[in-house]
């Protein structure tokens, strides 16, 4: 439940921050305080977790954070800047454990059932009528702009297919340090080359920062990579479907975001999907005889061994059947 509401409150953060500054000032001024923070955190306290970093963990952390933080949160707040709403953005999004599902099929080889299929098909059915009923409502977004969260969601789909196909453990603090690192330095340059590196001195820009580091970066991410080692893939994949709902009844409330019957019927096949796709997860082609199966990686770095030594158990790329990770 908190790890709902931390990740629902990015959307939320976002929307708080977008009349006050550009996409990439708000994020520049995200990841830099938090860069040096954890940067201390990382060389002080926690200086074993970045000794066990070997050069390939490093290159990988880095293209994971370039991914699932720099790539993915710079066209969520772009797409809320544009005027798409925060609750069609965060269902936008919420399809990429759909489409990871669909997607080990032909990456990895693993069997997708027809019932994973529909799943897909009424996930995408239930985007389109939210979208659909955003654009009608008059929110001022041009009609590509409902395509820029598309673009964040496959991002988030690769960094999750680099993250489980490795062997090794890296703790947490090490790999939030160099995804941070990674997206202050991604941002401030992007922000430096377009004039935008200079903050506001404005309220709501600090409140909105505040909010992003505390609730969303701390709160959401960090809880979103231990239940992904923690649990597995279908677990995270599973409450992804929530920030849908819990962001389009938040916007509403918080901002007077359109919430009608469109809205709510969209949300409504949003949540089947997730039922039907887990039931093909249980009784699809992935769980008859002979086919590979992937236990989650055991979790090293709560019993203290080395990030670097490989798990005793087969490292999931995927679950068998299923959506993907987020």
């Amino acid at each position: 439940m908190a790890f709902v509401v931390a990740w629902s409150s990015g959307f939320i953060g976002a929307k708080l921050g977008a009349g006050s500054a550009s996409a990439v000032t708000l994020l520049m001024w995200r990841f830099l305080p938090l860069a040096l923070v954890l940067g201390i955190v990382a060389l002080t306290v926690a200086r074993t977790s970045l000794r066990e970093l070997t050069p390939r963990d490093l290159r990988r952390q880095v293209a994971v954070g370039a991914l699932s933080q720099s790539g993915y949160l710079l066209t969520v707040y772009y797409a809320i800047e544009l005027g798409v709403s925060s609750g069609t953005t965060a269902l936008i999004d919420g399809t990429q454990p759909l489409v990871a599902g669909v997607l080990a099929g032909p990456l990895l080889g693993l069997p997708v059932s027809r019932t994973q299929w529909l799943g897909l098909g009424l996930g995408v059915t239930g985007v389109v009528i939210v979208t659909m009923a955003d654009a009608g409502a008059g929110t001022g977004a041009a009609w590509w702009a409902y395509l820029v969260p598309f673009a964040g969601m496959l991002c988030l789909v690769a960094a999750t297919f680099l993250d489980r196909r490795s062997r090794t453990e890296v703790r947490p603090v090490a790999a939030m340090t160099v995804h941070a690192v990674t997206s202050a330095v991604v941002f401030t340059a992007l922000a430096a080359a377009t004039g935008g590196a200079v903050p506001t001195s404005s309220a709501s820009f600090w409140s909105a920062v505040v909010w992003l580091v505390a609730l969303s970066t701390f709160g959401g991410y960090g809880l979103y990579w231990l239940i992904l080692r923690r649990s597995g893939v279908t677990q995270v994949n599973t409450l992804m479907f929530l920030m849908a709902p819990v962001t389009a009844v938040w916007g509403a409330l918080m901002f007077g975001e359109p919430f009608g019957v469109p809205t709510a019927v969209g949300l409504a096949l949003g949540l089947l999907a997730v039922a039907v796709v887990h039931r093909g997860d249980q009784k699809g082609p992935g769980q008859g005889p002979g086919t590979r199966r992937f236990t989650p990686r055991r979790s090293a770095w709560p019993r203290g061994r080395s990030s670097s030594r490989q798990s005793d158990r087969p490292v999931p790329a995927m679950p068998t059947t299923g959506p993907g990770s987020r």
